[in-house]
């Protein structure tokens, strides 16, 4: 006779707790929380609309609960309104009912088959799913840590340079701008940035002549890449150059430069769970749409380029409907 052990047996211990791990890594895989909130969605979505079959007075009945109406009201006062009188309710309400009648009507003529906007819609819509799992998930700090380890580039702070500089035009100097500043330079040269005689050397210039904090990305737009690469590898607190920019020719005085660097995780946590919960669901999306894609045989004719060269577009094609529905 076997008798009921007081403590279980090492095996069973050992089958429980391997049972146990597999349920835990299952119920922590993306693609089934994806799938258990979407058949949740469909099911709420079918309640209000019960299949065909079931009586046609159940079939077309709409019903609108109290929480609908007051959804409705808030939705009228978030365009900016005051609240909405008992007529204007009624109006919503009554505006919501035909909305919801020419709905049926479309899907039951079968207007929502073929229709590019529609599908667009829906496929916007799966989408949405995929962030919304992403976003129920809650990361640990150890978690996030070990996210941030392997993205910290993805946080790295630009460099940074103040700095001010005289303006040499080649409207005025033509060829020998970049001579021009080189004779400026010998003239400023140890002479403080702020006194007069220096501001006197350069041109006018159409933009400003101090800047505080710009970065390499801001120079590049507003003088040039060729200008932003020399400005951060001049030497502070002296008159260099000549430098070349899109305008003509500069000398620079450097206040300050401050080199980029890589964060602290304290520094950037918040944003540290935001880039992780987008890492979740662009996992969740893309293991989602593997699995979707594996029930599709997709049949896709030859492409071929020359096939397009006599493409036109069809008068009064909508171009901002297709634009639109992206």
């Amino acid at each position: 006779m076997k008798l009921f052990p007081i403590a279980p047996d090492a095996s069973d211990v050992r089958a429980g707790g391997a049972t146990k791990s597999r349920w835990r890594r299952a119920l922590g895989e993306p693609l089934l929380h994806f799938l258990v909130v979407g058949g949740f969605l469909f099911g709420a979505y079918q309640l209000p609309t019960p299949p065909q079959g079931e009586g046609e007075a159940n079939t077309n009945q709409i019903v609108l609960t109290k929480d609908d109406v007051r959804q409705l009201a808030i939705s009228w006062l978030a365009q900016g309104r005051s609240s909405p009188t008992t007529e204007q309710v009624r109006g919503l309400v009554d505006q919501k009912v035909t909305e919801e009648i020419l709905f049926r009507e479309a899907v039951a003529l079968g207007l929502d088959r073929d229709d590019e906007v529609v599908k667009r819609r829906l496929a916007q819509k799966m989408d949405f799913l995929a962030s919304d799992v992403a976003s129920m998930q809650e990361p640990t700090d150890a978690d996030l840590k070990a996210w941030f380890d392997k993205n910290s580039e993805t946080f790295a702070l630009p460099a940074h340079a103040t700095f001010r500089h005289l303006y040499f035009s080649t409207d005025k100097h033509g060829k020998g701008t970049e001579e021009a500043a080189a004779a400026a330079l010998a003239l400023v040269e140890g002479k403080s940035p702020d006194s007069s005689e220096v501001a006197a050397s350069g041109d006018p210039f159409m933009f400003q002549t101090h800047y505080g904090d710009a970065t390499p990305e801001q120079m590049a737009k507003e003088f040039g890449p060729e200008f932003s690469k020399a400005l951060f590898q001049l030497t502070p607190g002296k008159w260099v150059g000549p430098v070349k920019s899109g305008y003509g020719w500069h000398l620079v005085w450097i206040d300050s430069i401050e080199p980029g660097r890589i964060p602290s995780y304290a520094e950037v946590m918040p944003n540290v769970k935001a880039g992780w919960v987008q890492d979740q669901y662009q996992e969740i999306k893309r293991t989602s749409l593997e699995e979707m894609r594996s029930r599709y045989s997709v049949i896709v004719p030859p492409i071929e380029a020359a096939d397009f060269q006599d493409l036109q577009v069809p008068p009064g094609y909508n171009l901002a409907l297709e634009v639109s529905a992206q």
